[in-house]
């Protein structure tokens, strides 16, 4: 399981939706400063408060959604790559000790 891969899906919906939503959002203004009820000033104002919002709100998504799937694969049983990194060494170790026993046996 590639956690990396996950975790970029997982951004990628976030930063979509909010992508969607700032759309959204920017439709309404226009519509209102259209029909009069909120002059351009105010909807720039809005607009700007809105994005700075969403883009706070988007790194703390972030944050929250890596520590949770963390916490999840490791949950699951998931190894980390540094413990697999520490398997393949000793492995690596085991297969050197096993070839200098065969070698000495046949020698």
């Amino acid at each position: 399981m590639d956690s990396n891969n996950w975790m970029q899906q997982l951004l990628m919906l976030g930063i979509g939706t909010t992508s969607i939503v700032a759309d959204k959002v920017r439709e309404v203004s226009d519509q209102l400063v259209k029909d009069g009820k909120l002059d351009p000033e105010q909807a720039k104002t809005i607009m700007d408060d809105m994005v700075k919002q969403f883009k706070s709100e988007q790194g703390h998504w972030e944050a929250n959604m890596q520590r949770q799937l963390r916490n999840m694969l490791q949950d699951l049983g998931v190894a980390r790559q540094s413990e697999v990194d520490e398997l393949r060494g000793r492995i690596d170790r085991l297969e050197r000790q096993v070839r200098d026993l065969e070698n000495k046996l046949w020698r």
